[in-house]
């Protein structure tokens, strides 16, 4: 099922007293809703039934290797910028069972693991989050080969992003104009707002779908023209507060170009290799499949499981690795995502939100690497 996306031109008030009404209106409509919830001091999106349930009072402080938890005294729902969750693992599943055979009798039995999707409400997709999921729907869902699997989740899924109330100290989502105000790939958007007393959400509709859930709900408001001056002008001070940028000016050839430039090697000195940057990117997709058998040879399994360009059998061919250094893999992975994506989706891989710099043990800051690669680029 594709969704019928629409513009609504009108904007509505949803007052926080409210907010579980609003959840109540998507519980109504089948919907089970995935959202920021705190565990193991930090915050992730699991199930939740109840705005108790959310982050509220907590905000996030990332920096290069770093994040932390801490208290503040604004009492927001979304007081936060992104979690070290991205949304992909609900759509492109880390582990997924492709098929189960079985053995019976003379021969054996095929069964493939698909199963009821349940509809699902994202609740709480930052704008940088909502770009990198249009941009593993272009991946999955368009061209000659569907992924079915992710299909089947994405058309189960209702977005709702939440419009960025101040920038992280990692994020620079508007050099990949990308925030921090979603533009597209929402089905709802809010904007959390305290004003003159008021506390409340500026709502807007991004689809059929979006609308019908709030057909479930009383009578809201619509937002004044002072409301939406309002929002724009949080919108452009938010932008202004970003402290990382990256110019992209060029950036496909700034890579083509420099592909043999001994900046790779002095990074490679201090990457780990890990993948850190690849499991939390939202938009990273690699996988590896994997075939199991039990002890008793009577049943066996294909799964497809994350995988990532920084491991040396990801590159194995006959003969060996065709990346045997952590340099080549460092440069492989930077390169696709800033120059070979556009040659094959016509955009960047990167939506600016920061979670390899602030998850990459050794605080590799990606937006510093490609200012030093400018500055020490291979002459041409």
């Amino acid at each position: 099922m594709e969704k019928k996306k629409k513009k609504y031109e009108k904007q509505l008030i949803l007052p926080a007293g409210e907010f579980d009404v609003f959840l109540q209106a998507l519980n109504k409509a089948g919907y089970e809703i995935i959202g920021p919830t705190v565990e193991d001091q930090a915050i992730v999106f699991d199930t939740i039934t109840s705005s108790s349930e959310l982050p509220t009072g907590w905000t996030d402080e990332q920096n290069a290797g770093s994040y932390r938890l801490h208290k503040t005294e604004e009492n927001l729902f979304f007081d936060f910028n992104v979690s070290p969750h991205s949304w992909k693992k609900r759509l492109h599943l880390a582990n997924l069972l492709l098929w189960q055979a079985k053995t019976n009798g003379s021969g054996f039995s095929i069964a493939e693991s698909n199963g009821n999707i349940p509809k699902q409400a994202f609740l709480g997709v930052r704008s940088c989050d909502a770009a990198a999921i249009e941009k593993q729907d272009k991946i999955f869902l368009q061209g000659d080969y569907i992924d079915t699997a992710y299909k089947s989740r994405r058309d189960q899924t209702l977005i709702i992003t939440v419009n960025c109330s101040k920038a992280g100290g990692n994020c620079f989502c508007t050099s990949m104009e990308t925030g921090p105000y979603a533009k597209s790939g929402y089905d709802l958007s809010l904007t959390e707002i305290k004003k003159n007393g008021r506390y409340f959400f500026y709502l807007e509709i991004g689809s059929d779908e979006g609308a019908s859930v709030l057909a479930g709900m009383p009578a809201l408001e619509e937002a004044s023209v002072d409301d939406d001056s309002f929002v724009r002008d949080k919108m452009r001070e938010v932008s202004k507060m970003m402290k990382k940028n990256v110019d992209t000016t060029d950036i496909k050839s700034l890579f083509y170009d420099n592909y043999d430039n001994s900046i790779w090697t002095k990074i490679a000195e201090r990457c780990m290799n890990c993948a850190n940057c690849t499991m939390v990117c939202p938009t990273c997709f690699c996988t590896n499949v994997e075939d199991v058998t039990d002890l008793t040879g009577a049943e066996a399994e294909r799964w497809r499981r994350w995988d990532s360009c920084f491991t040396m059998d990801f590159s194995y061919i006959h003969g060996g690795s065709v990346r045997p250094s952590a340099a080549n893999r460092y440069r492989h992975w930077i390169t696709h995502k800033f120059a070979a994506w556009h040659d094959q989706f016509d955009e960047s891989g990167c939506v600016g939100c920061g979670r390899c710099i602030t998850w990459c043990p050794v605080g590799i800051d990606i937006t510093q690497e490609i200012q030093n690669l400018r500055k020490s680029k291979t002459p041409v």
